[in-house]
């Protein structure tokens, strides 16, 4: 049986785009407390089902796919730019396509504008009716107010009318900063990308026997199983080590190991790969907020993923982008990397920011791993000494050495050097993903 809690997104999946909902409603219909509402409308947020807006509430948005991550609602663009909304309430959910500046002539300005698009202009009230009449939303900057008449057009073409006390280009400039940080979390891979989903999954009731273990064993060709008691929620793992030389007629629960890992759809892939290396699971558990399985995710699926990602074009660029970008081979053979100090990989004094200079030598470091060919790291602990600060447009080399290295770990020992000078060390210990 579903819990309040499912039931209420349930109902929230249900509504059309753009419907109003509020605690009090949702409480009243489904019969639960105001507190079970509230945590399940918070939960539909969390999960891009809804965006709540000051003075406008809470309405029913389109969930985003990751291939759609790159536009933004207008619901989502109020909060960024701390609008109001004067008109069109009724179009908040809808998604803008681009947007354009109002700052040149009205007969100018209409040839960019078109439908699906966001004119961004001040005090023009000509400007604010004809983007309207094109189809287009309208975001008034400076804290200016528009026309009656236009508040009521846009309400009947349901397109919003936000103003907000931004200059023009400041707002520009946090659009595009959004827009560029959804790309990047369109380029993060989750557990719920890649997961096998209950329907598909191979898993064992606490009341099931040993033999019940052979069967699905044999079916799927797995050791490992997720174990769940009557309301599916996860207790346990059954693995080969647990079933080796017990009677097939023994109850499940009796050998399972108690308390297993398990993970939640919206962790990275990152951190589930170095959970699997460090802890040296073949499978886990994929469960909701009340542990109860969703599905599992395997080493496998992790693998196959890390690799596909590293072959998939970069469209937003984070600081591991252009430390990656811009490191060069020196010496193949002595496991030397160059790299010249761009803008971008400074601070606010012109100089090597730390963040940089951590991504350099785990980047380094993962690089002369790759030639070693012992596999991918995952950075388990780092430690950082600045010798001397480096200056924007300075060439470092890199000089990463292996100190250590097992089955699964590695030490490396890292120097960067500015001109000749001892710039940095680091000492890095890492878990190995081998390929």
């Amino acid at each position: 049986m579903k819990s309040k809690h499912e039931q209420i997104i349930e109902h929230i999946s249900s509504l059309e785009i753009g419907h109003k909902i509020s605690v009090r409603q949702i409480a009243k219909k489904l019969h639960v407390s105001d507190g079970t509402a509230y945590r399940a409308i918070k939960d539909a947020e969390n999960k891009g089902l809804v965006s709540t807006i000051e003075r406008v509430g809470t309405i029913r948005i389109e969930q985003k796919k990751k291939d759609n991550f790159e536009r933004l609602t207008f619901a989502e663009l109020i909060n960024i730019v701390e609008g109001q909304v004067l008109g069109g309430r009724e179009g908040l959910h809808k998604t803008l396509n681009k947007f354009v500046i109002g700052a040149m002539q009205l007969d100018a300005m209409m040839r960019y504008t078109e439908a699906g698009s966001l004119l961004i202009v001040g005090n023009r009230f000509k400007a604010h009716e004809l983007a309207i009449k094109e189809g287009a939303a309208v975001l008034i900057t400076g804290g200016f107010d528009t026309e009656d008449y236009i508040k009521r057009l846009a309400d009947e073409r349901q397109l919003p009318i936000i103003s907000t006390s931004y200059d023009t280009f400041t707002v520009a400039a946090m659009i595009n900063r959004a827009i560029y940080d959804q790309l990047i979390k369109k380029e993060i891979i989750l557990v719920e990308d890649i997961y096998t989903p209950y329907e598909k999954s191979y898993y064992l009731h606490e009341k099931e026997k040993i033999a019940d273990w052979y069967l699905l064993n044999k079916k799927s060709k797995h050791t490992r199983f997720p174990v769940v008691d009557n309301r599916k929620r996860v207790v346990g793992i059954v693995t080969s080590k647990d079933v080796v030389g017990k009677s097939s007629e023994t109850a499940i629960e009796k050998v399972m190991s108690k308390q297993p890992k398990t993970v939640q759809t919206n962790v990275s892939l990152a951190s589930v790969a170095h959970m699997m290396v460090w802890e040296g699971i073949e499978v886990i558990p994929v469960t909701d907020e009340h542990n109860r399985l969703e599905g599992i995710i395997s080493r496998q699926d992790v693998l196959k993923a890390l690799q596909q990602n590293q072959r998939q074009p970069q469209i937003g660029e984070t600081i591991d982008d252009i430390v990656s970008r811009n490191l060069m081979e020196l010496d193949a053979e002595q496991y030397v990397y160059e790299t010249k100090v761009s803008p971008q990989m400074t601070n606010q004094l012109g100089t090597l920011s730390s963040s940089v200079f951590t991504a350099l030598i785990t980047e380094a470091s993962r690089r002369m791993l790759l030639q070693y060919k012992k596999g991918d790291l995952v950075a388990e602990n780092l430690t950082l000494y600045f010798i001397q600060p480096v200056q924007i447009e300075s060439t470092l080399q890199i000089k990463p050495k292996l100190l250590e290295v097992g089955r699964l770990y590695a030490k490396i020992d890292i120097e960067v050097y500015d001109e000749q000078r001892l710039a940095g060390k680091g000492l890095l210990m890492a878990q190995l993903i081998n390929r």
